[in-house]
């Protein structure tokens, strides 16, 4: 592998275990509501959908936020906004550093400077970091709520660039776990690619990392 001057991570399910399940069981016991398997498959069925929109520019991440929790709404004294709210306060404390996160970070930090890229939501990654101890070990914080777009659109990794006083690209490594997303963006942004597959997937047709490891 050759030397990167910057080194860019994906957040969730890369650097971070991310358990929403968990996440909506702790929130939901805050308003009485006893969270069950059939509710967090009602949950999922309304939240991946949005969150293909939202990846794809076809809503915003308020309206995604919103709508996620509408219908649960009526079961609790909480608006949709409150509900959400109160989810991402759950998952900073849920969603610990994956296993050999930290000290893999404390080694790359000394040959390169560290950023993250993320499609989550400003309030939890900045809260989850500084829970974590992990937020000095990050120059770049971009959050896709921020930018206004998401990956793999390119302008989330342009808006990167800019705060990076634009390196030269064939200096940086875009690492993540989803090859949509992650490993789509980089390669269309120029950059090269390391996936992050530890459940041993396919390659999808057409998306080629640099690099892949387990």
């Amino acid at each position: 592998m050759k030397h990167y001057d910057w080194i860019l991570f994906d957040a969730d399910d890369t650097l971070f275990h991310f358990d929403s399940k968990e996440g909506l069981k702790r929130m939901f016991r805050r308003y009485g509501v006893d969270f069950k398997e059939e509710d967090y498959r009602a949950y999922q069925a309304i939240n991946l959908p949005l969150w293909v929109e939202y990846q794809n520019g076809a809503i915003t991440a308020e309206a995604l936020k919103r709508r996620r929790f509408e219908r649960w709404s009526s079961r609790t004294s909480a608006t949709p906004e409150e509900l959400n709210q109160a989810f991402l306060s759950e998952m900073a404390d849920v969603c610990g550093p994956l296993p050999g996160v930290a000290s893999m970070l404390d080694k790359a930090r000394r040959s390169a400077r560290l950023g993250i890229i993320t499609n989550g939501f400003s309030d939890l990654q900045e809260l989850r970091l500084n829970r974590t101890g992990l937020r000095p070990l990050f120059e770049l914080l971009i959050v896709s709520e921020e930018v206004g777009v998401a990956k793999p659109n390119p302008l989330i990794f342009e808006a990167a660039f800019e705060k990076m006083n634009r390196p030269s690209l064939d200096r940086i490594l875009m690492v993540g776990d989803n090859l949509h997303s992650d490993i789509l963006g980089g390669i269309n942004s120029g950059v090269d690619t390391c996936w992050y597959n530890s459940r041993g997937e396919s390659l999808s047709e057409g998306i080629k990392p640099t690099y892949q490891v387990r």
